[in-house]
């Protein structure tokens, strides 16, 4: 929920132009690395098919209440209407233990519209554990929100997925742990759903429904979460919770909880905490960024620090075409 200063006058189609550039440019310098068999379990790297900004890991995942911009994309569709934005930004992620590498750009628009629709769209590139089960998938979400008024978000949108799993699993070469060979596995469109609530200035409450037709497999797992936070211009606090009913052989709990300080109102200092049921971890999670009015540039690290070693490290560069920063700021009037 930290503020930003309405963007320069510029011209539109030249930021356009740069900033495809920057995100075509970083997501084709993309390379598979091939090292030794990961021999942490490929659910912890998969990430519940989670897809995360810097702004995601550095809280470890408590923004569902107070994101906006790209990150509301991918955790909680309602919160693209959260303040008016015209963003596009390409993201990296690299899971050294779990062998993973992911790469995708994605955009945010909820100032092109009259009627004050906010849509968005996003597609991500996968690989995890190429010497191992050599997961590969992509990942295209797109959705829609409307403000109902300037204390009520609801959004809707949904995630194309095609995955293939061609390597050696635990049981050796199976149907069971390798999947079919040059086959996608698993091939189809999942629906999610979000809604926030603003009932006073500074307070967010969400709740968002994630793979809500059910696809009945683990790669797409159906999961209910909500989230409480509390932020104004120069800092933010959240805690969430997430049910997943797919993932694990029972019902499972993650706990979240995150917060950001703005420091020379440029600086976006981050930090969080998360404790997972299923993996049976805790996690510590930090970042720091850049912000201005034209661009943002962040990176985040999470590292598991009790339970199976795990470490994420994301980066990211945004360009503002058009808006108030990348997190909530006030909308207009209704």
């Amino acid at each position: 929920m930290i503020n930003k200063k309405q963007l320069s006058e510029s011209p539109k189609r030249m930021r356009l132009a740069q900033a495809a550039f920057v995100c075509i440019a970083i997501a084709s310098s993309a390379r598979v690395a091939h090292a030794d068999k990961s021999t942490v379990r490929p659910e912890v790297g998969y990430n519940y098919q989670e897809i995360e900004t810097p702004r995601i890991t550095a809280t470890n995942g408590a923004v569902r209440a107070l994101s906006s911009s790209i990150e509301a994309l991918f955790d909680n569709p309602a919160n693209m209407s959260a303040s008016r934005v015209y963003h596009l930004g390409a993201i990296a992620q690299i899971w050294p233990e779990s062998k993973r590498q992911s790469y995708g750009a994605a955009a945010v628009d909820s100032v092109g519209s009259s009627a004050k629709v906010a849509g968005g769209l996003g597609a991500t590139y996968n690989l995890q554990d190429t010497d191992g089960i050599n997961r590969r998938w992509t990942d295209v979400r797109f959705a829609l929100s409307y403000p109902f008024s300037d204390k009520f978000f609801l959004g809707a949108g949904g995630r194309y997925f095609w995955l293939s799993q061609n390597g050696v699993g635990p049981l050796g070469a199976s149907l069971a742990s390798s999947g079919l060979a040059d086959s996608r596995i698993v091939r189809g469109l999942a629906f999610d759903a979000g809604a926030t609530f603003k009932p006073t200035d500074g307070l967010a409450i969400s709740l968002v429904g994630t793979n809500l037709n059910n696809p009945n497999n683990g790669f797409q797992p159906l999961g209910i979460a909500g989230g409480i936070g509390f932020g104004k211009d120069t800092f933010s606090l959240e805690g969430d919770l997430a049910a997943d009913f797919t993932t694990w052989d029972r019902t499972t709990m993650r706990a979240m909880a995150g917060g950001e300080l703005l420091l020379g109102d440029h600086f976006p200092l981050r930090g969080g905490y998360r404790y997972d049921d299923g993996a049976k971890t805790h996690s510590l999670s930090g970042g720091i960024g850049y912000v201005d009015t034209a661009f943002s540039a962040e990176i985040a690290v999470r590292r598991v620090v009790s339970g199976e070693p795990a470490t994420a490290v994301v980066f990211g560069l945004t360009y503002h075409l058009e808006g108030n920063g990348l997190t909530q700021g006030e909308t207009d009037s209704f």
